[in-house]
């Protein structure tokens, strides 16, 4: 396994700083002009080698490949492998987030996320199938002080707030475009 990069250790008081920090600039941002809440996220991507992608976002670089039996050179992570680790992530974020509103805390976070895919529609084998995920499922392991009802509390919570479980659990409009050079 390849670690791209490390994070900084920091204590939970100083995780919980940051989290405090942040949602009070964040709110009083919104506060002052709603229309500050309004994000657009660019990427960009340039393909390589056989079917990887080097992609862009920000100050930060990184590679999605394929495995080999799909023409990649498995250098990297899957796009619907990335897919589920940016719902993994995102629901880190914000677990960890209305842990601190919701006053619900918990020591330590870890998500499983499993996604079925049926490749036969990518390959152009059957129609009738999505060409991604059928479903998805997620496994949150908190591990703390409170009963395992004030985690489902949590839980609901996330749900109802997690931008990329919106992403994967309703329709997104989104167009595309060619354009030739």
């Amino acid at each position: 396994m390849t670690i791209v990069n490390t994070v900084q250790d920091i204590t939970a008081a100083e995780r919980d700083e940051r989290l405090d920090a942040a949602a009070t600039a964040w709110s009083d941002r919104i506060d002052r002009k709603r229309s500050s809440a309004h994000l657009t996220y660019r990427v960009s991507g340039t393909g390589e080698g056989s079917v990887a992608t080097r992609i862009q976002s920000g100050a930060h670089e990184f590679l999605i490949d394929e495995p080999t039996a799909l023409a990649g050179d498995d250098v990297a992570p899957s796009p619907v492998e990335y897919a589920l680790g940016a719902i993994v992530a995102c629901q880190v974020v914000v677990f960890r987030l209305y842990s601190r509103v919701l006053g619900i805390p918990f020591d330590d976070i870890r998500v499983l996320a499993e996604g079925d895919l049926d490749a036969a529609k990518l390959l152009g084998k059957d129609d009738s199938v999505r060409p991604g995920f059928s479903s998805v499922r997620l496994v949150i392991e908190l591990t703390g002080p409170e009963s395992a009802e004030r985690y489902e509390q949590l839980r609901q919570a996330v749900d109802e707030h997690c931008p990329v479980l919106d992403l994967f659990a309703n329709p997104t409009p989104v167009t595309t475009s060619v354009v030739a050079r």
